[in-house]
């Protein structure tokens, strides 16, 4: 890991993600915040048992924050998402920046840029925000940024499956104190990823077995995470149905040469979304946590201490951790530049990004 050249601090900081792409790109963190209790276990186990992480950010005194280079805040996305909006609609429930317990969130990052006032900052929503309330909650963001704050923001829907084998689409919205330059769009994305194949436990003695999930001796996934004949009938049927009625609803049937859909929170359910075919006549499986750790692009080294209910959880809220590491990439010549001009009183422009490719 390089030598710290700046720090960062970590807001709705899940299991790490952001933290782990900062932190190779040479930053130290100096501030957690994450509620949950499982979260906060998980991140404990890889970044230190011992280090504190803060509860809710509605009850942190902004000005008792250190002192920061850059914000990271994958600020909840509930209220915007798709799914989010439309069960709240259905159960008749506020959503956005309407709903109380999370959609006002994005102010409590807002309080914490207009206090501390670092050089940059870094946020991660779902595609939906651009389109949520037909635009008028981004437009209130835009404006909370950039005229309230006085911040020079870009802004990007990222695909992750230009670096792991899942589609997932992600709004990114970096700001800067002063111009800069910084354009994200400046990020070529281009070619196609890797396949589930890079991230599915091959089975055939060549890996170690990681109890629960393979079986010694040869790494065998362990039966728990194939579908019962019952599961797997019932969306079978499910599928069906709604083919016959015209819509898209359906499992996603998927093999070492796919794509996958995007994981999501609710994959513990039924693992629906994206089944591993174990080949003709044979019911499927769901990922293992470990398989859906790789999906995001953690490495094997990544500690998972809680129950697979608890792991799909956490890695279908997570970002993609390839994603941010490349952002982050993006991002640390500007802070530097930044840090420069304060420092000497000039500022050497940063030069355009290179591909990932």
């Amino acid at each position: 890991m390089p030598r710290a050249t700046f720090s960062f601090i970590d807001l709705f900081a899940g299991i790490g993600g952001m933290r782990m792409g900062f932190e190779s790109a040479g930053g130290r963190c100096v501030f957690t915040s994450e509620w949950n209790a499982w979260a906060r276990k998980t991140y404990a186990a890889n970044f230190g048992e011992n280090e504190p992480i803060a509860g809710d950010i509605r009850e942190q005194i902004e000005d008792e924050i250190p002192d920061h280079d850059v914000l990271l805040a994958g600020f909840p996305c509930q209220p915007f998402s798709i799914a989010g909006v439309s069960k709240k609609n259905a159960l008749g429930r506020p959503h956005g920046f309407a709903c109380a317990t999370q959609g006002t969130l994005f102010f409590d990052v807002a309080r914490i840029l207009a206090a501390k006032r670092p050089r940059a900052f870094l946020l991660e929503n779902v595609k939906n925000l651009l389109n949520h309330d037909r635009g008028r909650t981004f437009c209130v963001i835009r404006q909370t940024l950039e005229e309230e704050l006085g911040y020079e923001i870009s802004w990007r829907v990222i695909d992750a499956a230009h670096f792991v084998p899942q589609h997932r689409e992600r709004i990114l919205i970096v700001g800067f104190r002063e111009a800069t330059g910084f354009c994200l769009n400046e990020l070529a994305l281009i070619g196609s990823g890797p396949r589930l194949r890079s991230v599915l436990h091959p089975e055939d003695g060549s890996e170690s077995a990681e109890e629960p999930y393979t079986l010694a001796p040869g790494g065998a996934v362990n039966p728990k995470y194939t579908l019962s004949k019952r599961l797997w009938e019932y969306l079978q049927a499910y599928a069906a149905k709604h083919r016959a009625a015209g819509n898209g609803f359906g499992f996603g049937l998927v093999d070492g040469d796919s794509v996958a859909r995007t994981l999501s929170a609710r994959y513990y359910k039924d693992g629906s979304e994206i089944l591993v075919s174990r080949g003709e006549g044979e019911n499927p499986r769901r990922l293992t946590p470990r398989e859906c750790a790789r999906l995001m692009g953690f490495p094997d080294s990544f500690r998972i201490p809680v129950s697979d209910t608890q792991a799909y959880k956490q890695f279908g809220n997570s970002v993609v951790v390839p994603v941010i590491t490349e952002v982050a990439r993006m991002m640390v010549p500007h802070v530097k530049a930044l840090q420069d001009f304060e420092e000497f009183g000039t500022m050497q422009m940063p030069l355009a990004a290179a591909s990932n490719a």
